[in-house]
């Protein structure tokens, strides 16, 4: 069986980041705006390293400008997502890019993204949940509005509140009351820490914000403490391989550590994080994967039965992506 029809479940992507080149190159020529500083030779996205990758990724962003455009986006990045055998995507949104964390602005961009989302899930069988997204180098004011516009949207679709952006700008407990507002408007919890900055970064968002999951946590794997935390606390990392070899966090994937968390008993997770950033996709993850680790199909089906356990969704749905992915004969 090839890897394209197993169904996968995926945890951890942007959806800005997921945007397809040429979507963005259209939107662009279509507002004036000169983006073509931010794309290589063969029509992807360049970039020297993970900083200037944020650059180049808000300047991707920056014609994604009305909840019209949006539409398009989330139909782009889920039309993507079929074709490689996705059947359930949590992808993080975030209220900065979306109305500028005004909440009437922050509704109409979240109506577009669900109407589109409904169309997709409707003729191509993929459905969408939103995590509702702080920018950590946005600082904890930006960030404590943006859990405003989470707690006024939470419900079926918006699920989860977390946080992206640069792990060099101050500490996870720095924004903490941003992640007690989402809590305590029902909803679940992730944030990216130890990709970058390692052990103690995870050991902060377990302590100072109290997540279920992490968002790459593979840095873990420095401190055997913490990862025997991770396994009896049940902590679901997000892990996406491609990316951090992409990125130069690890020299290659054989020196990724998402085997050997595997092995010790985390609860891993595959996902792509900004797809055509990193020249991936899940199927491209899936055979990587299996090459370099010798996982078979049977892996990547426990892997997804792991990773819908985990997701932030409503249980009748948990169960009927779960019947999708142990219907499959491996």
């Amino acid at each position: 069986m090839s890897h394209r029809v197993l169904p996968k479940v995926e945890l951890h992507t942007h959806i800005e980041g997921a945007a397809p080149p040429e979507l963005i190159r259209d939107l662009a020529k279509e507002k004036s705006v000169d983006l073509s500083g931010i794309f290589a030779e063969d029509g992807g996205y360049a970039y020297r390293d993970f900083w200037h990758f944020l650059e180049v990724y808000e300047a991707a962003t920056s014609v994604l400008k009305s909840p019209q455009d949006y539409a398009r986006l989330t139909r782009a990045v889920l039309e993507n997502c079929a074709e490689a055998g996705v059947v359930y995507l949590e992808t993080f949104i975030s209220p900065d890019f979306c109305g500028g964390r005004d909440v009437v602005a922050w509704r109409e961009y979240l109506a577009a993204i669900e109407e589109a989302a409904a169309e997709v899930e409707r003729d191509a069988g993929v459905i969408l949940r939103g995590i509702v997204t702080a920018v950590r180098h946005f600082g904890p004011d930006a960030a404590r509005e943006a859990a405003r516009c989470a707690q006024e949207t939470a419900g079926k679709f918006i699920t989860g509140f977390g946080m992206g952006g640069d792990e060099k700008f101050g500490s996870q407990g720095d924004f903490a009351y941003a992640f007690d507002m989402a809590r305590e408007a029902g909803l679940k919890l992730t944030t990216h820490a130890g990709e970058w900055n390692g052990p103690d970064e995870v050991r902060a968002a377990l302590d100072d914000l109290r997540v279920q999951r992490i968002g790459h946590g593979v840095r873990a794997i420095e401190d055997p403490a913490l990862v025997d935390r991770l396994i009896e606390d049940g902590i679901t990392l997000e892990v996406c391989p491609g990316s951090n070899v992409f990125l130069g966090v690890y020299p290659e994937l054989a020196a990724h550590p998402i085997a050997k968390l595997r092995d010790r008993g985390v609860k891993v997770t595959v996902s792509t994080d900004d797809p055509p950033f990193f020249r991936t996709d899940m199927v491209k993850e899936y055979e990587n994967l299996s090459r370099q680790f010798g996982w078979e199909l049977a892996d990547f089906k426990a892997l997804n039965l792991t990773a819908i356990e985990a997701a932030f969704c409503d249980d009748a749905t948990r169960d009927r992506v779960r019947r999708k992915v142990e219907a499959q004969d491996v």
